[in-house]
């Protein structure tokens, strides 16, 4: 089990830590530097995606590899009304059936493996716990 712990540090900055050491700043849309916490879900998103599809993919096409996550919502809404998550590989060395079967298995994988699309499928609480 993991866990984050996210610390203010100034007048609308945070930084978010984990138990390794690492850490990123956060901010409101518009702070230099930083991410939003939305840019934050969408990078664990596709994060998830191309870390789960990277082997797969790597070995049959090489390196190259992106993945991108975008936030769909209507204009100044506060719930993102989709997610959709786009990997850009070059597919130009494989035949139509080894593209079909590469996509056949990314797609399995990630839908069977990625704990963070998997999460947001299912919508589960995120109960608040103040002191």
């Amino acid at each position: 089990m993991s866990n984050v712990e996210v610390r203010r540090v100034g007048k609308h900055e945070f930084v978010a830590t984990n138990d390794r050491g690492a850490s990123v700043p956060i901010g409101r849309k518009g702070a230099e530097g930083a991410f939003t916490p939305v840019e934050l879900l969408l990078a664990a998103v596709a994060g998830c995606a191309i870390v789960t599809a990277e082997t797969l993919i790597t070995r049959r096409v090489g390196d190259g590899l992106v993945a991108r996550a975008d936030d769909v919502r209507p204009a100044g809404a506060h719930q993102l009304d989709a997610v959709p998550v786009t990997l850009d590989y070059d597919v130009s060395s494989l035949t139509p059936e080894q593209r079909e079967a590469l996509d056949t298995t990314v797609r399995r994988a990630i839908e069977r493996l990625c704990t963070v699309s998997r999460t947001l499928e299912k919508s589960p609480p995120a109960p608040l716990i103040l002191p």
